[in-house]
């Protein structure tokens, strides 16, 4: 149980981690063969830029979960509490509606891409399968931003989430 709580909650890391690693080897790979033979390796850049997608995608969701996202706060700074909360609520609640129709319409194509499938060059793969990161991910970070909203309701923190006197 505890591996399960684990991977749980540090998915994003574990997942960011392998991609961004794998990423970083295929690119080493690739300039140290430039170097030594003046070749390149076709599947390492392709690889490598497969990785960088699902890191950009899943790192989105990391930082939704540990409330990292750009903010423009100022305008709300002068509000009370209150409105402060009931702005920060509504905003994230338009971010998750977004999030949501984005994952829609990116499932919509997948689907279609599963249909008329397009092989990518060197590896071989259909790259719907490699494009399914992206509902994903627009999944996974409502599903964290949701899951902020209920660990601060049960700890009766949810006024931390708009206090900006402890950053100033």
């Amino acid at each position: 149980m505890f591996l399960l709580k684990s991977i749980y909650h540090n998915f994003e890391e574990y997942v960011c981690t392998i991609f961004v690693s794998c990423m970083i080897i295929c690119l080493g790979l690739q300039v140290a063969m430039r170097i030594i033979s003046g070749a390149s390796i076709g599947w390492s850049e392709e690889l490598s830029r497969y990785c960088f997608l699902w890191t950009v995608y899943i790192g989105a969701a990391l930082a939704a979960k540990r409330n990292a996202h750009v903010r423009i706060t100022a305008q709300f700074s002068l509000l009370p509490l209150g409105g402060r909360l009931f702005f920060r609520i509504f905003a994230d609640c338009v971010w998750i509606a977004f999030n949501l129709y984005l994952a829609f319409n990116c499932i919509k194509t997948i689907q279609n891409g599963l249909l008329f499938p397009e092989i990518s060059p060197t590896l071989g793969i259909v790259k719907s399968w490699v494009e399914m990161v992206i509902p994903f991910g627009f999944i996974l970070m409502s599903w964290r931003i949701l899951e902020q909203y209920y660990i601060h309701w049960t700890k009766g923190s949810l006024a931390s989430l708009v206090n900006y006197e402890e950053g100033m």
